[in-house]
């Protein structure tokens, strides 16, 4: 068994000195060979990710890096991220006019986590409860549902949504039953966009911090064994999908009762996230070769 610890400590590195650290070098291709893949895939060639990693490297150049009680000027900028000067000017000018970016979960997220989280939508067993569309004598409903995280949608609209989609279907009482525990849904790519964002971003976050050494490192672990059959790695990832939902559950339940139930306060604070994975792929491949 081999597992991927927890870094709490600096690469000291073998580079050259003012080199990068080889072992971080390697490190960022494997991370950007996944990543690249999908861009080709989608048509996203290597200008616009150029252009978007530089609009980056100034935003947090510009928001992160300032020297104390001192302004922060277009040539320093210049200076930490090696962009030219006027592209600096031009990128700070179009970042300040830009609309600030949802930093809120989709409808969709909300109410998933709602009706696997909140006992009212359960089965004695823990699963999510088959819905009735509507309610007359205030039994849980999906109307109710989803009149718990906006008053402004028609819950009608929502399911006939995530029919589409594949999140959810009618069973021969005519009830909502919820398709996947995870609301990953068979198409819609805007969704599944956001989730890849937000999940792999804080996953990536996390392991930031372990490698900056700011403070007690965070969970950030994997367990993984090459050599295996087909059906070992079956049957492991049938486990992985058990043991992971019933801890995602878990911490989804409990981050409910802590949050109460009034959707129309404004979250403040601080936030978390957590999550689990499983991936496959051939013994010796690359780490995107699924």
């Amino acid at each position: 068994m081999r597992t991927l610890p927890q870094a709490d400590r600096q690469d000291s590195g073998a580079s050259a000195p003012g080199a990068p650290a080889s072992s971080l070098m390697s490190a960022l291709r494997q991370l950007l060979r996944p990543l690249v893949r999908l861009l080709l895939t989608r048509q996203l060639t290597y200008p616009i990710l150029k252009e978007l990693l530089k609009e980056v490297y100034v935003d947090l150049a510009d928001r992160d890096f300032a020297l104390p009680d001192r302004p922060q000027t277009a040539t320093r900028i210049a200076l930490l991220t090696g962009i030219h000067r006027k592209d600096v000017k031009r990128l700070r000018s179009a970042i300040g006019e830009e609309e600030p970016a949802e930093a809120s979960s989709p409808l969709g997220a909300q109410l998933v986590a709602r009706w696997l989280g909140e006992s009212d939508y359960l089965t004695q067993a823990g699963d999510p409860r088959p819905l009735p569309r509507r309610s007359t004598n205030g039994e849980p409903s999906f109307e109710s549902l989803v009149a718990s995280v906006s008053k402004d949608i028609r819950a009608r609209a929502v399911l006939d949504e995530w029919i589409r989609l594949g999140a959810a279907s009618l069973d021969k009482e005519g009830r909502v039953a919820l398709e996947v525990e995870a609301f990953v849904p068979e198409r819609g790519f805007d969704e599944k966009a956001f989730f890849f964002g937000r999940n792999v971003g804080d996953h990536l976050a996390a392991g930031v911090h372990n490698l900056r050494g700011d403070g007690a490192p965070l969970l950030e672990r994997a367990v993984y064994y090459d050599g295996l059959t087909e059906d070992d790695v079956n049957e492991l990832a049938e486990l992985a999908q058990k043991l992971g939902g019933d801890a995602i559950r878990r911490i989804n339940r409990r981050a409910l009762e802590m949050r109460g139930d009034d959707v129309s306060v404004e979250p403040v604070g601080e936030r978390m996230s957590f999550g689990v994975y499983f991936f496959r792929g051939p013994t010796g491949g690359e780490v995107d070769d699924a």
